[in-house]
């Protein structure tokens, strides 16, 4: 049985549920390995139901192998009809994903069945990676990081901040990758102030640093690494602040091992930063889940909940980001393994090696 599995139906008996609705694609994804775009999921103890309309039938014929399969007209009502035929008296569901408007329809047609909210609940369920979903992330990661280093040299004084996004993108498919993890960041000068900051037409110019914060999909696994380059040899300023982001990422590899906290980690990070005088320029978390969505579980940050796993993977990625001046963000990807941790995601990070 998959640990996901396990960690289901110790849920179900601590929340005394009969069974739980999926309604979230990752999740689905994950627990029956279908890949479309729409459809539910029931899990109960002794039973699985993988529910979609025609559009889907032949294909989750192929890539569901361990639920039923059950074909409806219109959503609701084939939720409705199959819950209704079963003998069950509390559900739990997602609460993070379900519309409200579906949450009030399948509550009127089931007035006698006891809702639970699940959301933090179900947080850790894909935190822990398998050896196939491991191996996804490294091809992923393979991908993204040649198709950077193949846009590299387009990256100079003149080249638009589009055009590299577009460039590394496009790049992404021909190294084998499905598609962007998310929307290619390229912030270059004052806009490296921007955390997510969406590349614009604005040209890049000497001197500068760029942060490029970039990832690819192979097989439904995402990848996230943001790199910093500087156009140039970088003044004071620019090396302190790197210098600064650097070793606090380095500090909060090192603190990664299982048993930890989310917490701590973030601290490692964020006490360098706050001690260098930067702290207020610092306000996202030091990192999070990366697996089937871009964000997941664990949340790496100073209200994160919880201690790290081994197996668990997610990125370390620390900030500084200065309005009207501009950033430096360094994010790797890592894996918990027993005795600490290792990188994924394998461009180097030294101020030396992103010098252009």
């Amino acid at each position: 049985m998959r640990l996901a599995e396990q960690k289901l139906e110790k849920l179900m008996r601590r929340k005394n549920l009969d069974v739980i609705l999926f309604w979230g694609m990752e999740n689905i994804r994950y627990l029956c390995g279908f890949t479309g775009s729409d459809g539910a999921f029931l899990f109960a103890p002794k039973e699985r139901f993988f529910l979609s309309d025609s559009r889907y039938t032949e294909q989750a014929k192929v890539e569901v192998t361990c639920a039923a399969l059950v074909t409806y007209k219109q959503k609701i009502p084939g939720i409705v009809q199959l819950l209704k035929s079963g003998r069950y008296r509390r559900i739990g569901f997602e609460a993070g994903v379900i519309t409200f408007e579906s949450y009030r329809r399948l509550r009127e047609n089931l007035p006698k069945l006891v809702w639970e909210p699940l959301a933090s609940e179900l947080g850790p369920l894909r935190a822990v990676k398998e050896d196939e979903e491991m191996h996804r992330l490294k091809q992923a990661v393979r991908a993204a990081s040649a198709s950077f280093l193949k846009i590299l040299p387009g990256i100079k004084p003149g080249s638009r901040e589009k055009r590299i996004a577009e460039d590394l993108e496009c790049r992404f498919r021909k190294e084998g990758g499905e598609k962007p993890a998310f929307d290619t960041i390229v912030a270059s000068g004052f806009r490296g102030a921007l955390p997510h900051g969406a590349a614009s037409e604005k040209k890049l110019q000497a001197g500068e640093a760029v942060v490029v914060d970039f990832g690819t999909r192979f097989r439904g696994y995402n990848s996230d690494e943001t790199k910093t380059l500087v156009l140039g040899k970088p003044d004071g300023r620019t090396e302190r602040v790197y210098e600064i982001v650097r070793k606090a990422q380095a500090r909060a590899i090192r603190a990664i091992r299982p048993g930890v906290s989310v917490r701590r980690i973030d601290a490692a990070a964020r006490d360098v930063i706050q001690k260098a005088g930067f702290g207020k320029y610092f306000g996202h978390g030091t990192g999070h889940g990366v697996g089937l969505a871009v964000h997941e579980e664990p949340s790496i940050s100073p209200k994160g909940r919880g201690i790290v796993e081994e197996g668990m993977v997610f990125t370390v990625e620390p900030g500084i980001y200065i309005p009207g001046w501009g950033g430096v963000r360094l994010e790797d990807m890592v894996v918990v393994t027993s005795g600490g941790c290792e990188l994924i995601t394998y461009l180097s990070k030294e101020l030396k090696d992103n010098i252009l």
